[in-house]
């Protein structure tokens, strides 16, 4: 463990350490890499981070250039979204404007081989995007999509959504229905498809990986399908962390100290808290205290 790590480093290392795929650990150490200390003594800790994550991507190239197909599994993040949908509907486009993942985009049939992972970005979240192989596909992986928190179907086709949601009946999340490449149709062709939908009951949206206004709304739509608790961690004497913690509504304090680690949720002697559950800036509260959206929360151990 590095001198004086902040908590949102030792957060990031928990994650790293859980990780189960190289596509994970390389998200999570590039975490690692912007969470850990800045000081001069953590030198060459950032320098073996940097190589660790230089040798995993090289592993990875490595491997698709084997053509070895990845069949292993995906560990579900926070917050998972799943795409699906048939051949050549657009997802590996949406999955490369959405998040940070550079996945091969060609009009060829099934191109999605195996799973490909991004992370969206959005209000201080990162949300897990998984793009599946295409219905069809004989490495469409059923799993992952039965355990997602929340599907995008992704069709261009209105007769598509019925036979598209016949692969997936065991869905525990809730379904979007993304009517993606909307951009070839004209704004008489877009009133009648979106009357159709809603006479349907379909939560849904029409989107175009041409068009970035539409873009920010499905990530808007995205966000705002998971409840979530957004904390954010300081030092005493130092400003709070850009990048939040996530936890579920109704959590405590005890809860945000356990999440980091249990090390710290052992030793705490104090804590102190600004934002909307707070009576008044700086408040001193207990482990029992009830968290809420954008709290800054601060710890002080023994």
């Amino acid at each position: 463990m590095p001198i004086n790590a902040h908590p949102d480093y030792l957060a990031a290392e928990k994650k790293y350490l859980e990780a189960q795929t190289d596509q994970e650990r390389i998200i999570t150490l590039e975490d690692m890499i912007r969470k850990a200390p800045s000081h001069k003594g953590a030198e060459n800790l950032r320098k073996q981070l940097k190589t660790r994550l230089k040798k995993l991507k090289e592993k990875i190239i490595r491997g698709k250039k084997s053509g070895k197909s990845s069949q292993e599994s995906i560990k579900k993040g926070d917050m998972q979204v799943v795409l699906i949908g048939f051949t050549n509907s657009g997802k590996s486009s949406l999955l490369a404007k959405l998040t940070n993942a550079h996945p091969k985009i060609s009009s060829t049939e099934f191109t999605t081989q195996s799973p490909e992972l991004g992370t969206l970005k959005y209000q201080d979240v990162d949300i897990q995007i998984v793009d599946l192989p295409s219905i069809g596909n004989e490495n469409f992986n059923l799993g992952i999509a039965n355990s997602a928190d929340l599907i995008l179907l992704v069709i261009t086709k209105f007769e598509e959504i019925e036979k598209a949601k016949s692969n997936i009946p065991q869905a525990q999340g809730k379904i979007i229905i993304v009517f993606n490449k909307s951009d070839t149709l004209n704004p008489t062709e877009k009133r009648k498809l979106e009357a159709r939908l809603k006479s349907k009951k379909y939560k849904f949206i029409l989107t175009s990986s041409f068009n970035n206004n539409e873009i920010e709304e499905l990530k808007k739509k995205i966000f705002e399908n998971f409840p979530l608790i957004r904390i954010y961690l300081k030092e005493p004497g130092k400003p709070a962390t850009n990048r939040p913690m996530i936890l579920k509504p109704g959590s405590t304090v005890k809860h945000v100290a356990l999440k980091v680690s249990k090390q710290l949720a052992s030793t705490i002697k104090e804590v102190r808290i600004w934002g909307p559950s707070s009576k008044f800036a700086n408040q001193r509260v207990g482990l029992n205290h009830k968290i809420k959206d954008k709290d800054i929360v601060e710890f002080k151990t023994r």
